[in-house]
């Protein structure tokens, strides 16, 4: 019982349980680990750049590129270990090295005053893009991207390099952690 998706999974299913948001839409996060949590409880729509055919109940999809802007907009949106991926082509979108900041602000865009955005990414001390894979930010990066001048953050939890979860805490804790390969997550509240 540990590591990134184990934990990141069920913090954030726990904190959308006690939410109870009028809308939930997720965007590209685990669907056999996050969004199965949150469709035993409550309806979740899933975005996905993938094609996603759910017959679940309290599941629905559409197709979708966070890469570009959506007319979607909700009280509440995860997106769970999936903006490190955007714009490096592994799950058929398109090469773009400014994906991921594109994305995040799109996700702002799509968040409505006052809704909570759950995100989590890997962390490391050194910003990387590790190739074919994914790229690793500076648990503090996020909070100088296009975007994050309208969010306020509202709870930080990070994994750390053994796979364990550390709760109420910074991401300037976890910045001078000096993790190799953690996983930051982050629960913003737009202002």
């Amino acid at each position: 019982m540990s590591g990134h998706y184990f934990h990141q999974d069920l913090a954030v299913a726990q904190k959308i349980f006690e939410a109870r948001p009028k809308r939930h839409v997720d965007v590209g996060s685990r669907i056999d680990g996050f969004v199965a949590h949150v469709a035993a409880f409550r309806a979740i729509e899933i975005i996905d750049i993938r094609v996603v055919n759910s017959k679940v109940p309290n599941i629905s999809f559409v197709q979708g590129d966070l890469m570009k802007p959506s007319e979607i907009r909700s009280d509440s949106l995860s997106c769970l270990h999936t903006i490190e991926h955007l714009g490096l082509g592994r799950y058929g979108d398109s090469i773009d090295p400014q994906g991921h900041l594109k994305g995040f602000e799109n996700l702002v865009d799509m968040l409505e005053k006052g809704g909570s955005l759950y995100i989590s990414f890997p962390i490391g001390s050194d910003e990387r893009v590790e190739f074919n894979a994914h790229r690793v930010f500076n648990p503090l990066s996020i909070l100088g991207w296009k975007g994050s001048e309208s969010l306020s953050l509202r709870d930080f939890a990070y994994v750390d390099d053994s796979g364990d979860i550390h709760k109420d805490t910074s991401p300037q804790v976890a910045a001078d952690e000096r993790l190799i390969y953690g996983c930051g997550i982050y629960t913003f509240e737009k202002i």
